[in-house]
């Protein structure tokens, strides 16, 4: 059995296709199930179980002599969010119970971390483990994110292979239910079909022209073959960033959304939600050097393709993966 936490969420889900696709059909599918909007997301995988996040770890204890990994992706995302009470129980809590459950068990284990962790980005964005103490989210989701990272570094009991994954700016199918927290690909899409332009956050700083922003924006499709490619080497445990290793505008992905529907680009330039304004990342860029390092050779989708491929063959006939 393969263990999937997170599965009925955007990537989770995603990562189930994945495997389905791949013929590993023994999946256990972890996630709070109670919400409507999420059944799409995993209603015509093929899996063994479909389990409970609080019952997890009771069911591990019976199971796990038939467990072979567990791709631990289960997390609360919200960058809005800013009890940290919510953080440390659901992400960085559980995030300790599945680490230790895969040292007691003996199981290999990959876990989402996030690009997040980086706040401002004035440390650089260089996934070296010594630098990671040093790192300061702007939120609490991001903070939740580094203090996994920085505990699990200094643990003296290890899953004998594990992988903790910085996502970059991730975006593709299965995101239908995120609401604010999807990525400026679904907004932009949805925003156009319903106005006929996009609204992109104005620039409040003079260093950077309005909707020249830049992130490392990710296909969800390249995202899982990186992990499907960690689960089957086991190789070079350790925290690695996942992004493209190159930074794009939000003006580029934008005009890119408008050629994916076949319109002319009309942008206009809102200011930034003052809730967040002081903790918004002006410039993400993964290094993945590291990733090469460890043998990973795949090349990543271009910007331009994966939106054609996102908003032509998922967004516009509203498919699932």
């Amino acid at each position: 059995m393969i263990v999937v936490t997170g599965a009925a969420g955007f990537i989770g889900s995603v990562m189930t296709g994945k495997l389905n696709r791949e013929r590993f059909l023994d999946l256990v599918i972890v996630d709070d199930f109670s919400r409507e909007d999420k059944i799409p997301n995993y209603s015509e995988r093929k899996y063994t179980e479909k389990v409970d996040r609080d019952e997890f770890f009771r069911w591990l204890d019976h199971n796990h002599q038939f467990v072979q990994f567990i791709v631990h992706l289960g997390a609360r995302t919200d960058t809005t969010e800013f009890d940290k009470s919510v953080f440390d129980r659901l992400n960085f809590g559980y995030s300790v119970k599945v680490w230790e459950a895969c040292v007691k068990h003996g199981l290999p284990l990959i876990y989402a971390s996030s690009a997040a962790t980086y706040g401002d980005g004035k440390q650089g964005y260089n996934d070296d483990h010594e630098l990671i103490p040093a790192l300061k989210a702007l939120n609490p989701y991001g903070e939740s994110k580094n203090e996994f990272d920085k505990w699990a570094l200094v643990q003296s009991r290890k899953p004998f292979f594990w992988t903790g994954i910085k996502f970059f700016n991730v975006f593709g199918p299965n995101e239908y239910h995120k609401g604010r927290m999807a990525s400026v690909v679904y907004h932009t899409y949805n925003q156009i079909r319903e106005t006929g332009k996009m609204k992109l956050f104005r620039s409040h700083r003079p260093d950077f022209k309005d909707g020249e922003q830049k992130r490392d924006f990710i296909y969800v499709m390249d995202t899982v073959e990186v992990m499907l490619a960690m689960m089957k080497t086991r190789k070079h445990p350790g925290i690695y960033n996942l992004g493209t290793g190159q930074a794009r505008t939000f003006n580029d992905l934008a005009t890119t959304v408008f050629r994916a529907m076949d319109l002319e680009s009309s942008i206009e330039y809102i200011d930034t939600p003052e809730d967040i304004r002081d903790k918004y990342q002006y410039f993400t860029e993964a290094r993945m050097q590291k990733l090469r390092n460890a043998g990973y050779g795949l090349d990543f989708t271009p910007l331009e393709s994966a939106v054609e491929d996102y908003v032509k063959n998922y967004l516009i006939p509203g498919k699932y993966y």
